[in-house]
């Protein structure tokens, strides 16, 4: 079993700029300060549930998340048809797009170059949470 330590509480509060950056950046000045963001209040909904993990691989390349990304996955949502979910299956850790349709489950990759996985009777899968948010770094 593998154990989740506790996120740590502190906050780490941000500046909230009004405007919007189609191209470029606004001036730092206060005048252009809307509040104060916390990112833990964006990213994370259910804290005690929530944990993060990097993808290895391009296998979910056409939902947006790249080799060496952060997820955000969260325990305590209920997987349904058509969430990016975090599962072991027969002892494997995979992230890919859940399907489920009139008892039959599939885990499908977003990307053509890899094979869904139809799971057949006796195979063991297990959901460990659900993918909410994902976080890369550009540079």
């Amino acid at each position: 079993m593998i154990s989740i330590p506790t996120p740590n509480p502190l906050r780490l509060e941000r500046p909230l700029f009004l405007s919007r950056v189609p191209a470029g950046f606004p001036s730092p000045a206060e005048d252009y300060v809307e509040g104060s963001l916390d990112l833990n209040e964006h990213l994370i909904a259910h804290r005690e549930a929530t944990f993060f993990m990097r993808v290895q691989g391009h296998s979910m390349t056409g939902a947006g998340i790249q080799d060496g990304d952060l997820l955000v996955v969260d325990r305590s949502l209920e997987a349904g048809h058509g969430d990016i979910v975090v599962a072991v299956v027969d002892g494997e850790l995979t992230v890919k797009r859940l399907w489920r349709r009139g008892g039959r489950v599939r885990l499908l990759a977003e990307n053509p170059a890899y094979a869904p996985i139809d799971l057949k009777d006796g195979q063991e899968l297990a959901v460990w949470g659900v993918v909410t948010n994902i976080i890369r770094s550009v540079r």
